[in-house]
């Protein structure tokens, strides 16, 4: 069974949204709205284009030179679950896979169920940058986020230790 997800585009390689060299699925779509934010096109949710998770698998294993791929947005939460079988399929191939959301981890724990898909995604996320871009705590010199509120947690020291942990950088 093959799974759309609606995009707004998609970088075939990035060193700014993640460690190493990244591919990036912009997913269409966002709840959040932040004022400032870097990437309003993909505020609406009928924009953008669908593509399929073959299209985006056979582009990452093209490109022998990638540590992983990225998920941003828009907001790739409101596409859970077929972000969480293209992670899952991501895994197989060895891919680091960091996601970008405007929610924070605890509100994603609290309101998962089953419908929504979100603890599958958290579950194929190697990292997780959560909370909102606040244009008041914008900060251009923090890596992989655009604002001091938002941070990188370290997804399986999380779930191994059972309490967030932050990435090192």
């Amino acid at each position: 069974m093959n799974t759309t997800i609606r995009i707004a585009g998609i970088i075939n390689e990035s060193i700014v949204d993640g460690p190493g060299i990244r591919l990036v699925v912009f997913a269409q779509g966002c709840p959040h709205r932040c004022q400032g934010c870097h990437n309003p096109q993909t505020h609406p949710f009928e924009g953008g284009q669908l593509v399929t998770i073959d299209d985006i698998l056979e582009m990452v294993k093209k490109n022998p030179l990638l540590d992983g791929v990225t998920f941003s947005g828009g907001e790739p939460f409101s596409q859970a679950k077929p972000f969480a079988r293209l992670g899952q399929r991501l895994k197989e191939l060895g891919m680091n896979i960091m996601t970008y959301t405007g929610y924070t981890y605890e509100y994603l724990l609290k309101e998962n169920n089953n419908s929504n898909g979100w603890k599958e995604l958290l579950d194929v996320s190697d990292i997780l940058v959560d909370g909102r871009f606040e244009i008041e705590k914008k900060n251009l010199l923090l890596p992989f986020r655009g604002s001091e509120n938002q941070r990188i947690i370290d997804m399986n020291k999380t779930r191994e230790q059972q309490r967030i942990v932050l990435l090192p950088l």
